[in-house]
């Protein structure tokens, strides 16, 4: 409740304001010889609360170099993103200045848009809001309003404003200072400011008020050409009430899902929400796990099976093409995505990607492997990319470890019949061995050790967060701190038994150890120069613009390390599926 008190404050704020600056609005002449004819405007209310605006600007005449948007200077603390595209060409961006004087009218917040090659007949303007303009109700959690502007802010006056306002799921209409959902106007004023509410039911679980952190995406290309996957999801809850389950999207055609919580255990079977789709609810209270509270977080794991129909396709014998379609069709913003695909062993890869505008692209090469990784900040579904890569695989490759293994029997066979048959001499003779076979449930013990070490090492630094802000008592914060660091040194002397083991049993697990040794040093170097440059800035001895330099580089070292290691996590979990 006390949650909801300032932003129904602020509502209140805004609608008193809304009628203060309405009526003392005058209309004003249309800037150059243009006008224009037809605005569509649609406000969609994603699965997790973000609010995305769309306006499709039809213009006729001569248009100028640039074009002024604006909306009340109240949605401005509540931007998350926003972008300009031809609407006939959605490829063609147009470069965005925010904040630009608004023809000298205060209470705006406006957008300017260049056209370096001139402006389209048909604009279209996106503004992601995020989810603090969706109030939930105190005494109905099924209850919510939205607070977004009716109509845009022009320069000139509009022929026709068609709007409306699209619900999540199967959300229905309760009221507001709207009538509908669906609303038009002719002749829209120039400087219009307009702040408008919409109230909506919501029947089941299509929309809750979360944030999604992070989504790590894993794909491993199997020698036959099929796909096997995992979808690793860290959320925040932000509502007022607890969350007990959450909606996810995954690609068409996934098959075989599964659902795996933050300590490795298996979840309730992930519910099909619609017949053929890709829906499911995820529920997050089938463990021994507890719901979420607000501002709590945790993080969760969905494994599936892709067609390999679908996504590759052959060239020649030894040729193969994949394309894919990431996070085009994912109904909530994600801050942060990271797709890994892992060849299957003896693969190589040929050409590079494609359409991968604002991702961050980088190819990590084992002895037998090839793992491409791709990372992402701030998704939503026309943020989403397409991947493309070709690669060539002999099928002999997927009798390339059965053959060995067979090879070490045999050897083990012909040196163990040598010596039973040999005489008996004074002093045994030691034999070399191949490397061990470790049992599926050791090392899905070690994933399971590994998984809570990071989790405990996440709540240390969220506890620090806090402690820093002055969000928790210190007495608290110390035994919280010890807690943590007695749970982290227990689990750090398990699993140096299991690396220990590891290594000593060879071949590719002894590799995969010492790869796993060599990332976590570069993240302990990392984590050491963040915090050092973090007080070097404190201090006064760094410039903002050195710090902010320092810290992206070490981010995106931080990040291609990270996604190491999960490539190591992700090769160990396959041999256990």
């Amino acid at each position: 409740m006390k949650k909801m008190a300032p932003m129904i404050a602020i509502l209140a704020l805004t609608l008193i304001i809304t009628a203060s600056l309405s009526s003392n609005i005058k209309p004003a002449k249309a800037q150059g010889n243009y006008t224009v004819e037809q605005l569509n405007h649609v406000v969609s209310v994603m699965s997790n609360g973000y609010v995305l605006m769309n306006d499709t600007i039809r213009i006729s005449g001569q248009a100028p170099n640039t074009f002024l948007f604006g909306l009340p200077y109240h949605f401005e603390p509540y931007i998350i993103w926003y972008d300009a595209f031809d609407a006939n060409a959605t490829s063609s961006m147009f470069p965005v200045t925010v904040n630009q004087p608004f023809e000298n009218r205060s209470g705006f917040y406006s957008l300017e848009v260049g056209f370096p090659s001139g402006m389209p007949q048909n604009l279209s303007i996106q503004v992601l809001f995020s989810n603090r303009l969706v109030i939930q109700n105190s005494q109905n959690a099924s209850l919510y309003t939205l607070i977004f502007p009716g109509f845009p802010s022009l320069t000139t006056s509009v022929g026709v404003c068609n709007s409306s306002v699209i619900l999540p799921g199967t959300a229905t209409y309760y009221g507001g200072t709207l009538s509908k959902t669906t609303y038009a106007q002719e002749d829209l004023a120039p400087f219009t400011y307009n702040v408008s509410t919409v109230a909506f039911l919501t029947l089941d679980d299509s929309m809750s008020i979360f944030d999604v952190t992070k989504i790590n995406r894993q794909i491993a290309v199997n020698e036959p050409g099929g796909l096997t996957a995992s979808d690793s999801y860290f959320i925040t809850n932000e509502a007022s009430n607890t969350l007990t389950s959450i909606q996810v999207l995954l690609p068409p055609n996934a098959s075989g899902v599964t659902a795996q919580d933050q300590f490795g255990r298996t979840m309730a079977q992930p519910t099909l929400v619609v017949p053929n789709g890709a829906r499911y609810d995820i529920n997050l209270t089938s463990t021994t796990a507890r719901p979420l509270s607000y501002n709590q977080s945790t993080q969760f794991t969905v494994n599936y099976v892709l067609s390999s129909d679908a996504y590759i396709s052959q060239d020649g014998t030894n040729g193969y093409n994949l394309n894919m379609s990431l996070f085009q069709d994912i109904d909530y913003y994600v801050n942060s995505t990271s797709v890994i695909f892992v060849l299957p062993e003896g693969a190589n890869l040929g050409s590079s990607t494609s359409g991968l505008s604002g991702v961050s692209y980088s190819i990590t090469r084992d002895v037998f492997t090839d793992v491409i990784s791709l990372n992402k900040d701030g998704v939503i579904s026309p943020t989403g990319f397409v991947f493309s890569m070709t690669f060539q695989y002999n099928m002999l490759w997927s009798a390339f470890r059965p053959t060995i293994w067979a090879m070490a029997l045999s050897l083990l066979g012909c040196l163990a019949a040598v010596i039973i048959r040999r005489p008996q001499a004074p002093t045994p003779v030691s034999s070399p061995t191949a490397a061990t076979r470790l049992r599926p449930e050791y090392i899905r013990s070690f994933l399971d050790s590994y998984e809570e070490k990071r989790r405990i090492m996440a709540d240390i630094d969220s506890l620090e967060e806090r402690a820093r802000k002055g969000r928790i008592p210190r007495q608290r914060y110390k035994i919280q701190r010890r807690t943590f660091d007695s749970r982290l040194e227990t689990l750090s002397r398990t699993l140096a038994d299991y690396k220990e083991k590891m290594r000593a049993a060879g071949g590719h697990y002894g590799s995969l150890m010492r790869e796993l040794e060599v990332a976590e040093i570069e993240l302990n170097e990392v984590e050491t120069n963040l915090r050092s440059i973090e007080t070097r800035h404190s201090r006064g001895e760094l410039s903002l613009e050195g710090y902010k330099k320092l810290l992206g580089d070490y981010q995106r070292r931080k990040e291609k390390t990270q996604t190491n290691v999960d490539g190591i996590l992700l090769r160990l979990r396959e041999e256990i599926q």
